[in-house]
């Protein structure tokens, strides 16, 4: 009996790879990390309306994001050790864990909670599959492969909305996360029974002291950039406690790094111009995309008094003008380089950005969502080259590692953004309702009751009126800070070199 099973488990005939059923797994897999951005957004002013807390309102985002940065370089490490398959199955399992968790909730506190264990299966996804792609395929075939891959952002761009404004109109919010339950399934059925690789053993040391102490560093700092201003005064002692930790754990990981043997974050690639570069315009444009896609729903619904369905539609232009933008620069760069390219991104970002300022209730929402669509064809256009970019700098050895140190500079940008910007709403939102007077009860929570249709039409005048304009001058201070980030992004993208290298 042990015999037959032993042979069952080690075939002397090495299992072929089905590359479309393996490719279409990914896809899969890819299409549920990617839509759960544009369909939470979506669904978050129902949620923040129905389970109340809307200062948390942005922890909903950061903690998902967190744990998502944090552990996208040590899955990747863990794939190398033991396998893509096994690794990329546990990530969509707790994933999976996380979605009907999330789907329980009772309060913002346990969303948050569960959107952390949601995240820390996120961040093997997107990673592991580009790897397997990576795998399966030749340098001359990526280039068609890339284009699926392409289209997975674009029909999650136009999906996801649509079903998160129909899920939450017409059926509940809940349903939103319970829809990954299916696609993981089944993604990591078809990976089970198609994808056969031979694992080569190799000895590697993960770098999990760099990861905590990355960990306890962004975390401190999220909590300070929300709660600063809002919960504790600037200058109290637990902002100047966290602030301190935050510093301290971020030096220690520098420190780490430097000195591990496989460094979460491998620094000596950073001596190359253009990947710091690419590096740091990647996470200034994280800042800028979280802030877009977090709170733009809000204003829609809470301000234009629109439904779901329309606020998403003001995302989907975003996540359209992406892959649309993303494959002419795939062309473009062929013609005029990757600087410049990325100059026609960065150009596009301000000019959103400008649009997003300038935006007021009365505006409406095709105003926004040509704002979004503006943003998104910048986001195309810069990504796509840093990727080229960094991909044509360093051996080919390297290269996964300088693509996931990119990928992750992103995800913290958008994880400091969703801490930054909901500080500066939540701060900003609480000095308009105080400085107009209303009673106590009325707070920054109290805008929840916008973002409900019903609720909403019980309110006071007076009440409704001062709520929506606190809800407006505080998004537009977000989207100040946003074109801050937009310019900031442009001016690096000048420093990348004219000339590219070819490795």
């Amino acid at each position: 009996m042990a015999l037959a099973v032993k042979r069952l488990l080690h075939n002397d005939k090495p299992k072929k790879t089905n590359r479309p059923f393996v490719l279409a797994a990914v896809m899969l897999a890819m299409f549920m990390a990617a839509i759960e951005a544009t369909i939470v957004s979506t669904a978050m002013p129902a949620i923040a309306a129905d389970l109340g807390n809307f200062s948390l309102y942005s922890w909903v985002f950061s903690s998902y994001l967190l744990m998502n940065a944090v552990t996208v370089l040590i899955y990747g490490k863990l794939s190398d050790l033991f396998g893509r398959k096994p690794i990329l199955n546990v990530g969509i399992i707790i994933f999976l864990v996380g979605s009907i968790l999330c789907g329980f909730a009772t309060s913002m506190e346990m969303l948050i909670v569960f959107r952390f264990i949601q995240g820390f299966g996120a961040g093997a996804v997107m990673p592991i599959a580009s790897t397997i792609v990576g795998d399966m395929y030749t340098k001359e075939e990526r280039a068609k492969i890339q284009g699926y891959l392409s289209s997975v952002w674009g029909i999650s761009a136009i999906l996801g909305p649509a079903i998160g404004g129909l899920l939450v109109q017409f059926a509940n919010w809940k349903y939103v996360f319970w829809l990954n339950v299916p696609l993981g399934l089944l993604a990591m059925g078809v990976l089970t029974l198609y994808l056969h690789e031979g694992i080569e053993k190799k000895k590697h040391k993960i770098d999990y002291a760099g990861a905590i102490l990355l960990l306890i560093g962004v975390s401190a700092l999220m909590v300070v950039l929300v709660e600063g201003g809002v919960k504790w005064e600037w200058m109290s002692s637990p902002i100047l406690f966290l602030s301190g930790l935050s510093i301290l754990m971020i030096i220690l990981f520098y420190l780490q790094e430097k000195r591990a043997k496989d460094p979460m974050m491998p620094f000596s690639i950073w001596k190359e111009k253009s990947i710091l570069i690419a590096n740091l315009a990647s996470l200034t444009t994280g800042v800028m995309l979280i802030g877009i896609s977090s709170f733009l729903p809000a204003f829609v619904q809470g301000v234009m008094e629109r439904s779901p369905i329309i606020a998403g539609f003001t995302l989907t232009t975003m996540s359209i003008g992406w892959p649309i933008a993303a494959t002419i620069a795939g062309r473009l760069l062929l013609k005029i380089g990757f600087r410049t390219t990325s100059i026609i991104g960065g150009i596009s970002l301000i000019l959103g950005a400008i649009i997003f300022t300038m935006m007021t209730p009365a505006s409406g929402p095709i105003w926004a969502a040509f704002a979004s669509f503006l943003v998104g064809v910048g986001m195309g256009f810069t990504t796509t080259s840093f990727i080229v970019s960094i991909q044509s700098t360093v051996e080919w050895k390297q290269r996964g590692i300088a693509t996931a140190a990119n990928m992750f500079m992103r995800t913290l940008g958008s994880t400091i953004g969703a801490a930054l910007l909901g500080g500066i709403l939540n701060s900003r939102l609480l000095d308009y309702i105080q400085s107009r007077g209303l009673n106590e009860n009325v707070n920054v929570d109290t805008t929840n009751i916008l973002l409900n249709e019903e609720q909403r039409n019980q309110l006071s005048d007076s009440v409704r009126t001062v709520l929506q304009e606190g809800l407006t001058v505080s998004l537009n201070s977000v989207y100040w800070v946003v074109l801050l980030f937009a310019v900031i992004s442009f001016i690096l993208v000048l420093f990348l070199p004219k000339h590219e290298k070819s490795k």
